[in-house]
């Protein structure tokens, strides 16, 4: 009895169309009363063979970005030169947060409010620009479940869980030093040509983050961007991180950032 109930959820896992369905169906068995025949070593060996499962539904599907380095809060760059203020119209943050194995990716945008940067002798020295929490977006195209809609999602996104946008309805990133560089990484963005490091602030704290990026300077125009992957359980976003249960497992601490900054005069 107890050998065909393990062959049966073999075929189950095996049969699994993609990573979505086995997310959204493991979990009911694993109250169902097939798990609850089998002795401790018996559950092992299911748990052992859904984590094969999941290995093999998520291969090549890991995030795009890098991780930026993180470190403490530090000294914000001195605004010196000319100050060209941030185009609102045209500036915009791509965000992009996974399951576990990079597989049923959600995304969207989110509007910067406001921002300038500061050029001295052909470069950015410094900057800085305020992130509309409020105004975050998910694409339609990134929710593909039946039984899933995205304003639910933003929904979520938004209340405490998250970002809480109640709260902190606005984050922002503060350049504390910007470097040359020479050998980008081969995730950085097209182009990369500078490290930029600033002090991001999500959820009320604030951590420094470094990370490549494509800065360009003109006569009348500057503009940054780069794209970098952050855990959000630095900021203190801890929803779908417990080890100790298993329903927060699927849920992924990546969250990829896609910055597009432009400033003109």
């Amino acid at each position: 009895m107890i050998r065909t109930s393990l062959m049966k959820f073999s075929i189950f896992v095996l049969q699994q169309r993609n990573i979505l369905d086995l997310y959204s169906n493991i979990f009911w068995l694993i109250n169902n009363k097939l798990l609850k025949q089998l002795d401790n070593m018996k559950k092992l060996s299911v748990i052992a063979l859904v984590a094969v499962g999941l290995l093999a539904t998520s291969c090549n599907k890991e995030k795009s970005a890098e991780n930026a380095a993180t470190a403490q809060e530090q000294a914000v760059a001195e605004s010196k030169g000319e100050v060209l203020p941030v185009d609102t119209a045209t500036s915009v943050v791509n965000w992009k947060a996974f399951h576990k194995g990079g597989m049923a990716p959600r995304w969207g945008t989110l509007m910067v409010k406001s921002g300038d940067l500061s050029i001295e002798n052909g470069n950015v020295a410094a900057g800085n620009f305020v992130i509309d929490m409020n105004s975050l977006k998910v694409d339609p195209a990134s929710v593909t479940e039946k039984d899933k809609k995205p304003a639910d999602l933003e929904a979520h996104l938004k209340n405490p869980d998250f970002f809480d946008t109640t709260k902190n309805p606005t984050s922002e990133f503060k350049i504390t030093n910007v470097a040359d560089l020479t050998n980008a990484p081969a995730d950085a963005v097209a182009g990369a040509n500078k490290t930029v490091s600033g002090n991001l602030t999500l959820s009320g704290k604030t951590m420094n983050v470094t990370f490549p990026a494509k800065v360009d300077v003109t006569e009348s125009s500057a503009s940054i961007q780069a794209k970098f992957t952050v855990n959000r359980a630095d900021w203190g976003i801890k929803f779908g991180t417990s080890e100790a249960d298993p329903a927060e497992w699927m849920i992924s601490k990546d969250i990829e950032i896609a910055v597009d900054v432009k400033a003109k005069k």
